[in-house]
């Protein structure tokens, strides 16, 4: 019945890697089931028989399902399905569109979708890494015009090692988590968080991921050879020659002079009339082309900007090729929040604003790997405002998830731990305004706003990016890109890092990829800027995190608590925590692992909780002072409760220090005293005693005034 069914086997890292083909999904253009251990994904690639008309670019998109059945899971929601993507699904899609992307033709415009479904994953065979041969696979052997092959591997760093594919004990210990895919020839994408890795070794782990990839595409393209279909003769969408050869001669000179500011609304303005002396020129003289000719003004702006900087080495706004725009930050600019920080980069400007949070705020994950939750969150909002543009918001899309994914990644190296500091932490980037690599400005603001909160981070980390110019074996590389210089050149590459090394790493491709002498060169401009940023700018405005948090953040103690005592201190139906936080006016969250953590607006309310769950786990110690509550009236004394279910006499006679005749004339049910341990007998009895507790609170104070 399968007559076309095919299996090809490989090997990568050590472990299978199994295509299977021709069983199933016969409609799609190309499609494959990826076997690397008990991981398995489908991938379909398919493309619609006519161009869409009407559009300047080339509409691919890529999709990556979790399926919660593969890991054995049923959705949490109401529904019981599968609802949006999750944050890391829509990273996955973004991680496979950005290496493939560059690879279809320019001047195609029939719609291309690739699906990768999870259909079944174990937890040391990554799903993204079986998803993008896949995809590589599907379009490979399609007739769908692709210029691949492509392979990608993850590369993790352990003990000083370079590993291939780490699976999750390697994972965990591992100081990289790169991402790199590439072609035979060159890298054509690369994704990193790094534990401040130094930029010899990332190139080094570059170098190995590439290595490994030249196999598995050499794999693939053996299988493309078998089994590939004749790829397809598109309708081209390329600008006739001779329009552009007339527009070009009409209009540069006007083109030059609208692009040569360093200012973004200068040089709209300037634009919009040339836009205007064009279109009323060749409109009667290609009619119904009026897109044919919005394509040859990007063009023109495209040959001038690169012309300039090939041949000139002038930048549009005249900046050297390693200079970076004026800079600028600020922190402590809101009342009330608890920690915020801008910075501005030429027309770039970023506003960050920290939000400290019990543990328990900590966003819940319902995905297919391993993690379940996450105590540091960075969102990136990009309001139209930002760019001069009036779209309403509709909520974030896949960039601005992307892009605050990017920033969460640099900062989470220097991040202190749970038990170092017990919050969990929200950094929100609204971008004010953008001209190029707002990003990498949001990880800037982030570093001075969680600086400003009074987060102890372990070293600042700052954002920038490179562009690249090719032409032929020509090449050139440029620090700071402005937004001009992304949509005409050819890569936008982006670092975060400390003074030790780099956190994170994205590259945006446009053209077929990158050589290791290239990514070199770009590191090195990035190290330098990247300091430079830090030292002279950062750092001078807040040198250090602030030695305590905003008096408007909660104030979080933590402690540990031996499991056993856990359900001590919840007690029966969670009574003696709800009674606990009531009179202390305190949150607390407790840990399986007998971690608790309270969180007050009061610190001395905040300390009182501690104080009671510390007497709730540990047996009182004769001389420790307490603040307890009268529970009960006797004739030879009261008994106060100093910690729920536990409570000691007061004999009448260590009420006050004389006479009481009645327990009534000193205290009442209710009341909250001062009361110090005496002594505890053999049947674990507690005797207290008001009046040598008041008598030692009153020997400190004396001490502490004289």
């Amino acid at each position: 019945m399968f007559e076309n069914y095919r299996v090809f086997k490989t090997e990568l890292a050590g472990r299978e890697l199994k295509v299977e083909t021709g069983k199933t999904c016969g409609l799609s253009n190309g499609s494959c089931w990826v076997h690397y251990g008990e991981t398995v994904v489908m991938v379909n690639a398919t493309m619609s028989a006519k161009p869409r008309e009407g559009i300047d670019f080339f509409p691919l998109s890529v999709d990556y399902e979790e399926k919660l059945y593969s890991v054995g899971k049923i959705p949490g929601s109401f529904l019981k399905r599968e609802g949006r993507p999750s944050e890391k699904a829509i990273l996955t899609s973004r991680l496979v569109d950005r290496p493939i992307r560059p690879l279809f033709p320019k001047d195609m415009r029939n719609d291309v979708s690739v699906v990768m479904t999870v259909l079944a994953s174990d937890i040391d065979n990554a799903p993204e890494v079986a998803g993008m041969i896949g995809t590589s696979v599907a379009l490979s052997i399609s007739d769908i015009p692709f210029h691949g092959p492509i392979s990608g591997v993850n590369v993790g760093l352990v003990g000083g090692e370079i590993i291939i594919n780490p699976n999750r004990e390697q994972r965990e210990k591992s100081d990289l988590d790169l991402t790199v895919v590439s072609t035979a020839e060159k890298i054509v994408m690369i994704e990193a968080g790094a534990n401040e890795v130094p930029e010899d070794i990332m190139l080094k782990a570059l170098a190995a991921g590439h290595e490994e990839n030249k196999k598995i595409v050499a794999f693939v393209s053996q299988i493309q050879k078998e089994i590939g279909k004749e790829k397809i003769v598109f309708e081209s969408q390329e600008v006739p020659h001779d329009m552009f050869e007339a527009i070009k001669d009409f209009a540069i000179e006007k083109v030059r002079f609208a692009l040569d500011t360093d200012d973004k609304n200068i040089r709209e303005e300037r634009l919009l009339p040339v836009y205007e002396e064009v279109h009323a020129k060749f409109d009667e003289e290609y009619p119904e082309q009026e897109a044919l000719i919005e394509e040859c003004m990007y063009k023109l702006q495209k040959y001038v900007v690169r012309r300039w900087l090939l041949d000139d080495g002038k930048r549009v706004d005249g900046r050297k090729l390693d200079e970076i725009r004026p800079l600028a930050a600020e922190v402590d600019l809101l009342p009330r929040v608890h920690g915020s920080g801008l910075f501005t980069r030429g027309q770039t400007q970023v506003l960050t604003v920290a939000t400290l949070g019990p543990v328990s705020d900590a966003q819940m994950l319902d995905g297919i790997d391993e993690d379940t939750e996450k105590r540091y969150m960075h969102q990136y909002n990009f309001p139209s405002y930002s760019v001069g543009e009036t779209r309403p918001s509709r909520g974030p899309g896949r960039r601005e998830i992307g892009h605050g994914a990017l920033a969460e990644r640099a900062l989470l190296p220097v991040l202190p731990s749970v038990e170092e500091f017990p919050y969990s932490m929200r950094l929100v980037s609204e971008v004010l305004s953008s001209n190029g690599s707002t990003s990498q400005a949001s990880i800037c603001g982030s570093t001075l706003a969680l600086m400003d909160a009074g987060v102890p981070i372990k070293a600042p980390v700052a954002g920038i990016s490179c562009g690249l110019i090719t032409e032929g074996d020509r090449w050139m590389t440029m620090l700071d890109i402005q937004g001009v210089e992304d949509f005409f050149g050819d890569m936008d590459f982006k670092v975060g890092g400390t003074h030790k090394g780099i956190t994170s790493i994205q590259v945006d491709m446009k053209i077929e990829g990158l050589t290791l002498e290239i990514i070199e060169a770009a590191f090195e401009m990035t190290r330098k800027g990247r300091l430079h940023i830090l030292d002279d700018i950062m750092l001078p405005v807040i040198p250090a995190p602030r030695d305590h948090v905003s008096k408007y953040a909660p104030k979080m103690i933590s402690l540990k608590i031996d499991v056993d005592k856990i359900r001590d201190v919840i007690g029966s139906g969670g009574k003696v925590i709800q009674k606990i936080c009531a009179e202390c006016d305190v949150k607390i969250d407790i840990d399986d692992d007998g971690s608790v953590f309270i969180l007050g607006v009061d610190q001395d309310n905040a300390n009182r909780a501690k104080s009671i769950i510390e007497t709730i786990v540990n047996d009182p110690e004769i001389g420790a002072l307490y603040m307890g509550k009268v529970t009960r009236l006797m004739t030879f004394g009261a008994f106060v409760e100093i910690a729920p279910g536990k409570e000691g006499l007061v004999h009448i006679s260590k009420l006050e220090n004389k006479r009481v005749e009645k327990v009534e004339d000193v205290v009442s049910v209710g009341d909250e005293i001062p009361v110090k341990v005496i002594e505890i007998d053999d049947h674990g009895r507690i005797n207290l005693s008001r009046k040598d507790a008041i008598a030692e609170i009153q020997a400190k104070k004396s001490g502490a005034n004289a």
